[in-house]
């Protein structure tokens, strides 16, 4: 009676655990990015910290209200004077396309007449069925574009309010978490219901791809948006500075990378009669950007994550399509600790296999 009563007992407190974490995660789920964020920056500039914290021993506060500062003026306000501008630029463009200034069925057109003979029968029957309709679709696509950009923008000017409280909510728990990590990490750890070799495994896991998806990819990503858009800029690229973000931002996926953005821009550029145009953007996406990732790469992120690109693209698309933004972390990171997962539970049964004779004779038998 005792047993079954403890039993209960057990399951019960399980049970409000599981019912309470829900509980708190739909409280705080107006400000789960903010959170999310402000857990990568303290886990990102905790090094920071520590040294700060070696030149003021024993002044935590100190050391941490001196990390923030450092990120706010090195990282917080660069992005918002660039996100601003970006804003700007993205509603020029925007204005141009409704006016029609700006048709891609035109340009498609300048491109299509420029090829060879050869190349435009071959595009006119590769699934187009017609020239017309190729434009027709590309018309389409601009239009949407344009309507997504303009929801962005209102969207941007209703919830101000509301992202500078998140802002300022992340801000505040990042001077917290800086302060404190070091006891908070291990208290989560030692938390989770796991052996405590596969908790600190997968916790292991978690910091190294973290730190290698905003250190590596993400600084390499900002990188080489920041050299598209000089190059944009010198060929008299208009909204230069809103396409490199655009190439930033495709950076972020293997395989593909910044060519999908300054190929076509070559591509037309070449076409329409602007050949130096085209072969320094050409120059600089083969010799500058390209090169940017092979060299930065393997001087920021210390280790390797062990994810195939394949599953990187997967992922980090995935992730930005359920979580915007954020999703260019979790998106890894859930992969990430998905392959650890099973890698785990598979070396457990194998030291299972190792060590129980029946199972071992079991084996025999089916090899048998």
């Amino acid at each position: 009676m005792a047993i079954v009563r403890q039993r209960v007992e057990s399951g019960g407190f399980i049970l409000f655990l599981a019912l309470i974490t829900v509980a708190l995660t739909l409280v705080v789920s107006s400000f789960i990015g903010a959170l999310l964020w402000a857990a990568l920056a303290a886990l990102l500039f905790q090094p920071l910290f520590q040294r700060l914290l070696r030149w003021r021993p024993g002044q935590r506060n100190l050391a941490a209200a001196l990390t923030l500062l450092i990120i706010t003026v090195a990282v917080v306000i660069p992005a918002m004077i660039i996100v601003s501008m970006v804003i700007d630029q993205a509603a020029g463009v925007y204005g141009q396309l409704r006016t029609g200034q700006i048709n891609f069925a035109t340009y498609f057109e300048q491109v299509h007449g420029a090829l060879p003979e050869r190349i435009r029968r071959a595009i006119d029957s590769a699934g187009f069925g017609s020239f017309e309709r190729a434009q027709l679709k590309i018309s389409q696509a601009a239009s949407a574009s344009a309507s997504v950009l303009a929801r962005s923008a209102l969207s941007i000017g209703a919830n101000a309010a509301a992202f500078l409280l998140a802002f300022g909510v992340g801000l505040y728990v990042t001077y917290f978490l800086l302060r404190d990590g070091e006891r908070i990490g291990p208290a989560v750890v030692r938390a989770l219901p796991l052996e405590p070799g596969v908790a600190q495994r997968l916790a292991d896991k978690f910091v190294a791809v973290v730190r290698a998806t905003i250190k590596g990819s993400g600084v390499v990503a900002l990188v080489q948006g920041a050299l598209g858009a000089i190059t944009f800029w010198i060929v008299g690229l208009p909204a230069a500075l809103l396409w490199g973000v655009v190439m930033a931002i495709v950076a972020l996926l293997p395989a593909v990378g910044p060519a999908l953005i300054w190929t076509p821009v070559a591509i037309y550029l070449l076409a329409t009669g602007a050949i130096w145009q085209g072969v320094v953007v050409i120059l600089s996406g083969v010799l500058v950007i390209g090169l940017a990732d092979n060299i930065l790469r393997p001087v920021l992120v210390g280790r390797d994550t062990g994810l195939p690109d394949w599953l990187v693209l997967v992922t980090t698309l995935g992730g930005i399509d359920l979580m915007g933004l954020s999703g260019i972390v979790v998106g890894p990171v859930a992969g990430a600790l998905f392959l650890t997962g099973w890698q785990v539970l598979t070396e457990q049964r194998r030291m299972r296999a190792d060590t129980d004779p029946a199972a071992q004779i079991a084996a025999t038998d089916d090899t048998v």
